[in-house]
């Protein structure tokens, strides 16, 4: 898809955190605070990251899971701010989503740390 695709279908908020690599403020995002049980799709291309199964609260700010989906998650080496850290994206359509630290609870040891602005929720009926 193109930028232009992404420009139309997304925030201009969003399109920074998908398509650019910002980072929404902690706390502000819909998704910290939310515990419906279903799944976490990427905001761009609509595919299942994350389930409310591996949801937990790590007090960050930020959307946190220890486990993602159906490998559908993509992992980067990121230098950026003086820091060594691995950027997650979606694999599919390259969707900044956040990072993933190894301070996570088990089974995994993985915190996966993502923008609410990445994600689109659908319930579990």
């Amino acid at each position: 898809m193109s930028q232009d695709h992404y420009k139309d279908k997304l925030s201009p908020e969003a399109y920074a955190v998908c398509r650019l690599a910002a980072t929404e403020r902690p706390f502000t995002g819909k998704y910290n605070d939310h515990w419906l049980e279903g799944s976490y799709h990427c905001a761009c291309c609509e595919r299942p990251l994350f389930s409310s199964v591996t949801k937990f609260n790590a007090g960050c700010g930020w959307p946190s899971f220890y486990d993602c989906l159906d490998d559908n998650v993509a992992y980067l080496e990121d230098l950026t701010h003086n820091m060594v850290r691995v950027e997650i994206q979606c694999k599919h359509c390259d969707s900044h989503l956040g990072h993933v630290f190894d301070d996570g609870p088990a089974p995994t040891g993985k915190r996966y740390c993502v923008n609410s602005l990445s994600l689109i929720f659908e319930q579990e009926l």
